[in-house]
């Protein structure tokens, strides 16, 4: 009947109040590249069975493998996997950030050792993730330079060479996605844990492949590892590197922070006919929560933007003190001033209006949304404002688009850079 099919409706729509989640983008990438990951799966022989029959540069067999200063997970792992590629010795050439440190321990790897401690007078090197002289390691004799693996522009202090070497320098996301595909090009066995540092590597420098810098290369041989390692959920890893990498909040742009760790749902409300309502949700976890919320005046336009492009009704930045387990949420406009007031019983900390305590609650999945979910139910709508719903003012909203900057990292930051201006000039 009539009846029992609205019933079933509304069960329906009280099963899929929030779970239209939708899908991120390295979910995207290992559903939409998950076939053709696997046929590359085939050239990865099994450990004892390597027969390369590919062209594999003399040149780097027993090389020493060095990244940047100021390493990062990038420069780290591609130096391990590398090492393993070329049967040399991985080496670093500084102390690794929180993030590295992770990494190293989840996939069981051992750090490299310090680069200073390593190379001879007569050790070939090959520098990962880098071809800049400012960024090389005194130890590293300019002559010593056998080879470059690297993702990054040739800029006016690249290392020079007496002799021709190799390079592998190629406009994807990631270096260490760059050394992934040479394990295919080469028929080479890769060690799964190996796998594993590079495929967090990759997950750390495209940002979970929200980098304009990604390319349909970085998201198949993410789609690949995944596979080869055997991971079960690359959202909860994701998690939990970011989380270590939150550490470190002074190195992460407001970009970084703001999209690093976001995911994006949508609600109904029938109270407005049925409306789909789109609500993005980004979470810090950090042990210095005190450092993200004086970065308010960063954030908060930061927010507005990504809010903006993503066309979201609202976006909140949860930041989780995972010391003393509880949270404040950023608020950064009116709308999400009502929908937190609706959903969350949690008081104003700031003259601004800008962040809502909310004592003890920690998970996006069990605290944070169920209660949008019940606001919504409950007859919450987006508030109206002089016509405008989604992005009150243009006040204070961040400029520009997301590009890789080299002014304060070598390496480079995902920041937002604004033109505007230029063109006067």
């Amino acid at each position: 009947s009539d009846g029992d099919e609205t019933s079933a409706d509304a069960k329906m729509r009280r099963f899929h109040a929030y779970s239209e989640r939708d899908e991120t983008p390295l979910e995207e990438a290992v559903e939409t590249e998950w076939s053709t990951a696997h046929e590359l799966l085939f050239r990865l022989p099994k450990k004892g069975d390597e027969q390369s029959d590919s062209f594999v540069p003399e040149e780097l067999k027993g090389a020493v493998f060095c990244g940047h200063l100021v390493a990062d997970l990038d420069s780290i792992a591609g130096a391990i996997g590398a090492a393993a590629l070329h049967e040399g010795v991985a080496a670093r050439a500084s102390e690794i950030n929180s993030e590295t440190e992770f990494a190293l321990e989840y996939w069981n790897c051992s750090l490299p050792e310090k680069i200073e401690n390593v190379v001879e007078d007569d050790s070939k090197v090959c520098l990962v993730d880098f071809q800049q002289q400012s960024q090389l390691h005194p130890a590293i004799p300019m002559k010593s330079i056998v080879g470059v693996i690297d993702h990054h522009a040739l800029q006016s202090n690249t290392i020079v060479t007496e002799k021709p070497i190799f390079v592998d320098i190629r406009p994807w996301g990631c270096m260490s996605a760059i050394i992934a595909h040479s394990f295919l090009m080469y028929k080479k066995y890769l060690p799964r844990r190996i796998g594993g540092m590079l495929l967090s590597a990759i997950l750390s420098d495209t940002l979970n492949l929200k980098s304009p810098t990604t390319t349909e290369w970085d998201r198949r041989i993410v789609a690949m590892l995944v596979q080869y390692v055997g991971v079960k959920d690359i959202n909860e890893l994701a998690a939990k590197q970011f989380r270590a990498k939150s550490h470190s909040l002074s190195v992460m742009s407001a970009y970084q922070l703001v999209s690093g760790d976001m995911k994006q749902f949508k609600f109904h409300s029938e109270e407005a006919g049925d409306e789909e309502i789109k609500v993005a949700y980004s979470v810090i976890e950090t042990t210095d929560a005190e450092a993200a919320t004086n970065r308010l005046n960063e954030l908060l336009p930061e927010m507005r933007k990504v809010k903006e492009e993503l066309n979201a009704h609202a976006l909140f930045l949860a930041i989780v003190d995972i010391v003393n387990l509880t949270s404040v949420l950023a608020l950064c406009g009116r709308t999400e001033q009502s929908l937190a007031k609706a959903a969350y019983d949690g008081a104003i900390v700031d003259e601004n209006n800008h962040l809502m305590e909310l004592k003890g609650l920690v998970s996006r999945k069990q605290d944070f949304i169920p209660p949008l979910t019940k606001a919504v139910r409950g007859g919450w709508m987006v508030p109206q404002f002089n016509g405008m719903t989604r992005s009150e003012s243009r006040t204070y909203v961040a400029e520009g688009d997301v590009e890789v900057v080299y002014s304060e990292n070598p390496q480079g930051d995902l920041r937002r850079v604004s033109h505007k201006g230029e063109d006067e000039e």
